[in-house]
């Protein structure tokens, strides 16, 4: 019976985590590809414009989630905050996105 629980358990989290993967992808396509690029290594046109950075920059790989979802959150350098227009629901499935691109 435990077994079988923990099972369903460890099924659930796997499940949420590919869902919190999927829609990260649809956000970061739709509100950060523009300038970051669809591989996150920032050289798009506008990218190169803003400077942009690097999702593979090592700042960005060694920083914590709690750092990349503030600097979503309330923007950074040229970054527009996206405070209001992303829930905090959105923007931690974005920086989640952000970070496979980083691999």
């Amino acid at each position: 019976m435990k077994r079988n629980l923990l099972t369903a358990v460890c099924m659930a989290i796997l499940l949420a985590g590919t869902a919190l993967a999927d829609g990260g992808a649809d956000i970061y396509k739709a509100k950060c590809a523009l300038c970051h690029g669809p591989d996150g290594l920032a050289g798009t046109p506008a990218g190169k414009a803003l400077k942009a950075v690097s999702f593979k920059d090592p700042a960005v790989v060694k920083a914590k989630d709690a750092d990349l979802i503030a600097a979503v959150t309330n923007g950074k350098n040229k970054m527009p905050a996206f405070n209001g227009k992303l829930s905090p629901a959105d923007i931690k499935a974005a920086v989640g996105y952000i970070r496979t691109l980083a691999k």
